[in-house]
């Protein structure tokens, strides 16, 4: 079946087509809903309540741009909506024109320890962090989706790229050390 076909087919609620879109993209939307969630556990809620969200809204998909796209987004907004909903997301306002950037050299670090790292910041962080960093939004799209200004984000990507550096470069002293041996 062509995803058009299953598209169509989605928004006539046919389960068959549900299970099979699920099917298709769960693995690819569990890894947007891990980026912005703080354990694997939410990350799998997220995802549940995120499908069904898409099954809701699949009617609104008109057939323009990328279908993934546009599943990726909805994703989002629902993971973010969930911070709002639940208070969890208490954003500084906090008015920063000048901002470090901080490289992070991670040729040595493996992914899943820079995933855990990221969902250990706190939630304002990681959500400026992935929203700008790895599903390139710009400042002004991240103030306007979390209703704060561009200075407050990029001051909260700046704060979390300094919390990733600290904790990389302290993974690497720990990683260097050596223990004496025993004899």
């Amino acid at each position: 079946m062509d995803l058009n076909q299953l598209i169509i087919d989605c928004k006539k609620n046919d389960r068959k087509a549900q299970e099979q879109l699920y099917r298709l993209y769960a693995s690819k939307l569990f890894s947007v809903c891990l980026k912005y969630s703080r354990s694997y556990s939410e990350a799998q809620d997220n995802l549940q309540d995120g499908f069904l969200l898409i099954f809701n809204k699949i009617e609104q998909f008109s057939f323009k741009g990328s279908f993934e796209g546009w599943l990726k987004r909805v994703m989002i907004n629902h993971v973010l909506q969930q911070y709002r909903t639940q208070t969890l997301l208490r954003l500084v306002n906090e008015d920063v024109t000048k901002y470090e950037e901080i490289e992070i050299d991670d040729e040595n670090i493996s992914l899943d320890y820079l995933l855990k790292i990221i969902q250990e910041l706190p939630d304002r962080y990681r959500l400026v962090f992935n929203l700008y960093v790895m599903d390139d939004y710009s400042h002004a799209e991240i103030a306007e989706m979390l209703s704060i200004n561009i200075g407050t984000s990029k001051s909260n990507l700046s704060r979390a790229r300094l919390i990733l550096k600290d904790k990389i470069e302290q993974f690497k002293n720990e990683e260097n050390t050596t223990f004496p041996s025993a004899k």
